[in-house]
């Protein structure tokens, strides 16, 4: 899946609630005044002809406009920064020990750190330059986290400058910490940091470990389940992150150490997106340091790898996949960089820097702030444009920002507004947490059934009494639109799910299903899908592109279908796990059979005490009759075998319209292991001499 860089240079948005004359006269005859106003604060700096910063400026010096519209400037702040480099103070040397008169006696805090917030009007920083160094304990191995260390503690010891204030914050795939508060005090950093990675030595996997149960983290997916093998949870973190800075009014870098990141086939764009954009809103750059360093990859894998096998050791394959993918991991780190005007720091052993580089990147600059003309809060962007009557000056500003979105309870035509209007949004709303999943089937030479699934933990809807019953209400939009941006089809749906009071206990441990599909020609398609809470009125999106290939062209291996792994059959009329009406008749959705419909996993985590259901189609182009197949399933852990199940063998029923033959398991999964495995599936044509191969990762959890 290609990543979706937007090279966004934006402003950052504070939204602030301020009296304007609006009156109200309430039924009491009290009239009340209340209107909402976005303050918008721009960090602008300026440089003459040769490159040197230009002090001195004021308000008057400046003209902006915000979509063509004049803004009144409301402050116009100089923020000067020191450039000396000041050396870190030697140890002093030891002296006699000498019992104090007054002990000092240390006291634990008796709430974590937190990123303190300035009043509104004040500058906490004048004269400061901000810098947060972030590192993703979840995402980085022991030998990447003592690089980590090292660059940070060099920076500290050796790079500082006396404009340098420094916080610490932390993932460790639960919840987002802030372990250390804007500081210039050395020791103190330090002692953070040890403490940091003498208490993360990656030896105890109890915080972290997929398969254990999830303690909630504060940027609000509740549900570990939805987190498995995808980067989500860790730009969920990143955005939480930058929300915690954005309460602070002068320009921030954020120093994000980790290990590549990747998105994959089951990433939600949305959140990527999301997460910019909140970086943007917050006055963020994003400075990625890959803790990877330099790495020299072995064309048959390192020592922590099993050996290798198969022809793809012979042919090149395996180094390809794998230079492959770490391309990938690194491709995020750029994407976020570039995007939000930072800039990244990859294939360097000097992970310090890339600390240096955001360090340079906040040179003196003035901060100034107005009071958006524009009250409306439609969540659209608005460009923005500084000037200066001198043309000679420099300007280096970001150029505009997504205003904010308010959703209230609305009638129910602004209801449907709404919806209407979060569809079209640049700027996703990721409130809600959705995982999606999308297959295609052929149907004939030209055609493909695409179903669609979507998941929402149960434990982020609200139920609502209706009628003396507990129920809970969730909208549906999507749409689905070719590589030219045109829509070819879409989804709109309202799915009332009345609940016992049996099935209301069980929302809060389950998730909501809601599945539909469409017809579609082979191609390059993206698919924008929102659901909303009704009760809440809290939205999440999902954003994603997929591929409909051409399987007429696959001449050297079989042409097959998606894979669908299921981890369970439910009748088409269970509310609380299938809540959306099927829009495909069951003849020609193959995984609606007999009445059950097999519920595709999404997420791919699988309990060991249920069976496993694997169904796919194979295609048998031109042929009159059914040719035998044979088909197996084997899961891998790591380089080992870890399970095969006895070849299938398949001699008939090949559907003499699509050609189809339909390929199903059941398998056993209490025999293996919790853990991480790589299932794959494997179809072989005994007399046309060729095979297809299909794999993917899967969590078994007991």
């Amino acid at each position: 899946m290609r990543t979706i860089s937007i090279a966004l240079i934006f402003a950052m948005l504070a939204a602030a609630q301020q009296p304007v004359p609006a009156p109200q006269t309430a039924a009491n005859g009290v009239v009340k005044f209340q209107a909402n106003t976005q303050l918008v604060i721009e960090t602008v700096t300026v440089k003459d002809k040769n490159g040197n910063p230009v002090e001195g400026l004021t308000a008057k010096d400046f003209t902006i406009t915000e979509d063509g519209v004049a803004q009144t400037i409301s402050f116009c702040e100089f923020q000067k920064l020191d450039e000396m480099v000041e050396p870190a103070e030697p140890a002093p040397a030891a002296a006699p020990a000498a019992a104090p008169a007054s002990p000092a006696i240390a006291v634990p805090g008796v709430t974590a750190h937190q990123i303190t917030p300035e009043r509104p009007g004040d500058i906490r920083y004048r004269d400061r330059r901000l810098m947060a160094m972030y590192f993703d304990m979840s995402a980085m191995p022991v030998p990447d986290q003592i690089r980590a260390e090292a660059a940070a503690v060099k920076f500290i010891r050796t790079q500082m400058k006396p404009a340098d204030l420094m916080a610490i914050m932390a993932f460790n795939g639960a919840a987002v910490q802030v372990l250390q508060d804007f500081t210039d005090k050395r020791d103190d950093l330090e002692a953070v940091l040890n403490k940091l990675f003498a208490a993360d030595t990656g030896l105890d996997e109890n915080a972290t470990d997929e398969s254990s149960a999830d303690t909630g983290a504060a940027f609000g997916e509740d549900d570990s389940e939805f987190n498995l093998f995808t980067t989500d949870r860790q730009l969920g973190a990143l955005q939480t992150a930058v929300k915690m800075l954005g309460q602070l009014n002068e320009k921030k870098v954020l120093v994000y150490f980790a290990s590549g990141l990747r998105l994959n086939g089951i990433d939600n764009q949305a959140q990527f997106q999301a997460t910019t954009n909140a970086a943007i809103r917050a006055n963020v750059s994003f400075y990625p340091v890959d803790a990877r360093g330099l790495v020299a990859q072995s064309p048959m894998g390192d020592a922590t790898r099993g050996s290798p096998g198969g022809i793809g050791m012979y042919s090149g394959a395996s180094m390809m996949a794998n230079t492959n993918n770490f391309q990938k991991s690194q491709d995020t780190l750029y994407a976020l960089a570039a995007d939000t005007g930072g800039k990244a720091l990859l294939d360097n052993n000097d992970l310090s820097q890339g600390v240096v580089q955001a360090q340079k990147a906040i040179t003196s600059y003035y901060i100034i702030g107005y009071y958006s003309a524009n009250t409306a809060m439609d969540g659209r962007f608005r460009r923005i444009k500084i000037t200066m009557a001198d043309a000679s000056m420099k300007l280096d500003y970001r150029q505009g920002y997504y205003a904010g979105k308010e959703f209230k309870k609305f009638t129910t035509v602004d209801k449907e507004r709404q919806l209407l209007d979060a569809l079209m949004l640049g700027d996703p709303i990721t409130e809600l947490t959705i995982a999606m999943e999308v297959n295609y089937f052929q149907l004939n030479s030209a055609e493909y059934f695409v179903p669609v699934v979507a998941k929402i933990p149960g434990s982020e809807l609200a139920l609502a009494r209706k009628g003396g019953a507990e129920h809970t209400l969730i909208d549906f939009i999507g749409e689905v639109k070719d590589e030219y941006n045109v829509t070819v089809a879409n989804v709109r749906d309202k799915v009332d799910i009345k609940l016992s009071g049996a099935t209301a206990a069980q929302l809060a441990k389950q998730p909501i299903q809601y599945d539909t599909g469409f017809t579609l020609l082979p191609g390059t398609y993206s698919l924008k899908f929102l659901a909303r809470d009704d009760e809440t009125g809290r939205i999440g999106t999902y954003l994603n592109k997929f591929v409909v290939p051409n399987l007429n062209k696959e001449l050297k291996r079989i042409p097959i279908s998606s894979v669908v792994l299921s981890g369970q059959r439910m009748d088409m009329r269970d509310s609380l796990f299938t809540a959306g009406k099927d829009k495909a008749a069951p003849l020609v959705n193959p995984l609606i059979q007999n009445g059950q419909k097999l519920i595709p996993s999404v997420t791919r985590v699988f309990s060991r005490s249920r069976d496993m259901y694997v169904y796919l189609q194979a295609y048998e182009r031109g042929q009159a009759t059914m040719q035998p197949l044979v088909a197996f399933v084997t899961f891998y852990r790591g380089q080992t075998k870890a399970f095969e199940t006895a070849p299938l063998p398949v001699t008939e029923g090949m559907d003499p319209k699509s050609k189809a033959v339909p390929l199903g398991f059941s398998l056993a999964l209490n025999k293996l292991q919790p853990g991480r495995y790589n299932c794959q599936v494997t179809v072989v044509d005994t007399t046309g001499q060729k095979a297809a191969f299909w794999q993917a990762p899967v969590m078994l959890v007991p």
